[in-house]
This record gives structure tokens, C-alpha cells and sequence, in this order.
């Protein structure tokens, strides 16, 4: 599956340069053009990288930054930082809140380009084609479209194929209904009770005790973990 990269930028022939130029590269890109949509974007779809930049209408770059390092579920997406400021202390202050990198405007798109191959590769969200995701007694083949429990084939729809290997992206992480919506559905408004119903048919094939799961985890008023029973919890 392309990873999927969050660009906020208000000044838009910019922002469609950068998001056509990544299309050609083969990711999935979103883009929005203020602060707020940004920030709401990022909690909501989780996507692998976010280009962001510094001066935007409403929230600026550097406060949705922080924010995103400050939520668990958010915390570990790369976020690279673009500028027309050129003091040595901006490029500070994006650090400080958390950036992975920084560019100046104007900026070559080629050089944009790599940086984001290079952030990709560090986070491990750019997996090479054939890589699996082993959570515990699970394993999701996301190249062939098969997840495994112990070894046996799970007989999933492709829906719950695509929950889980959502949740299975994001191990030990608390990912929210609206952000599953998202990325599974293709939506961010509507019913929630929709992820709750698949997560309880997806525990059903991959749980001994539907009741008592010791591998996909209602978070109350968060969303759902996908984490052994035992693991370190980084949401605990």
C-alpha cells in the first residue's frame, strides 16, 4: 500500500506542486491550507509522513507540531517543516517542538523528494514490497493481502484485511475510530458504531475469548490497540 502523506500548506500553488510531485513518486497525498484542517488531519487519517508548513492561517506549524508530538497516537509520524523564514532561530524553534526536518522555500522538489524517502525509511512506515507485520501470534502480508494467526490463514473480508493491518501499522498504539474511518473507509464523518461492529467480527476470528482479548484492545473513549497481552504499553 503507498504511504500516505498529510501536506499543510496555505499558499496552494505550492501545495500542488508538492503533491503532484510526490503523485509521481507513487504515495497517496492529502492536502489542506490551514492550521486547524492540518491538525485535524493528522489525528484523524494518520498518515505515514506530514509536510507542514511554518505560517498558516489559524494554528501555526510550529503549535501543530507540538500537538502532534504531545498525542500517543501521533507522536511517531515524521513531520518535515517548510519555511520562508530564514533566521537560525526558527529553524530552532521547529526542532524544538518536535520536527524530524526542515526546508527552506524556495526548495527543489527533487531534494523535497529524497528528504521525504529518507524520513519514510528512518520511521520503517516505507516498508519495502514483501515486508510482513508481526504483532505477537499475528502476521499481515500487506503485498499479498493474507494475515496469520500461528501460522494458520485468517479468513478475513477484505474490510477486516485492511482494519487490521491499520491496526497492525500502528502496534501498541491507541488508534481512534475516526482515524480507522479514515484509512480504512476512506471517510472521517459518519457513524463510528461502523468500526466498532468490524472490530468485534475482526476480534471474533483472531481472539480464543472474544470476551477476554489478549489481542485487540478497547481503549475507552480512545479507539482500539493491537498489542500482545504483556507487551509494553506505551499508552499505559
Amino acid at each position: 500500500m503507498p504511504e500516505r502523506i498529510l501536506v499543510v500548506e496555505d499558499e496552494k500553488t505550492i501545495a500542488e506542486l508538492v503533491a503532484e510531485a510526490l503523485k509521481r513518486r507513487g504515495y497517496r497525498v492529502e492536502t489542506v491550507h490551514d492550521g486547524d484542517s492540518g491538525l485535524h488531519a493528522a489525528e484523524t487519517s494518520l498518515p505515514d509522513l506530514v509536510i507542514l508548513d511554518v505560517m498558516l492561517p489559524g494554528m501555526d506549524g510550529w503549535e501543530i507540531c507540538r500537538r502532534i508530538r504531545e498525542n500517543s497516537a501521533t507522536r511517531d509520524i515524521p513531520v518535515l517543516m517548510l519555511t520562508a523564514r530564514r533566521e537560525e532561530r526558527d529553524l530552532i524553534a521547529g526542532f524544538d517542538v518536535g520536527a524530524d526536518d526542515y526546508m527552506k522555500k524556495p526548495f527543489s522538489v527533487n531534494e523535497l523528494a529524497a528528504r521525504v524517502r529518507s524520513l519514510l525509511r528512518r520511521s520503517g512506515t516505507g516498508r519495502t514490497p514483501g515486508e510482513k507485520i508481526t504483532v505477537g501470534p499475528l502476521t499481515v502480508d500487506s503485498e499479498n493481502g493474507e494475515a496469520f494467526l500461528d501460522g494458520s490463514p485468517l479468513d478475513l473480508t477484505p474490510i477486516e484485511f485492511r482494519l487490521l493491518e491499520a491496526l497492525a501499522s500502528n502496534p501498541g498504539r491507541t488508534v481512534s475510530r475516526d482515524a480507522l474511518l479514515a484509512r480504512v473507509w476512506g471517510y472521517s464523518a459518519a457513524d463510528t458504531r461502523t468500526v466498532d461492529m468490524h472490530v468485534f467480527r475482526l476480534r471474533r476470528k483472531i481472539e480464543q475469548d472474544p470476551e477476554k482479548p489478549r489481542l485487540l484492545h478497547t481503549v475507552r473513549g480512545r479507539g482500539f490497540r493491537l498489542q500482545e497481552e504483556g507487551a509494553d504499553n506505551e499508552n499505559s
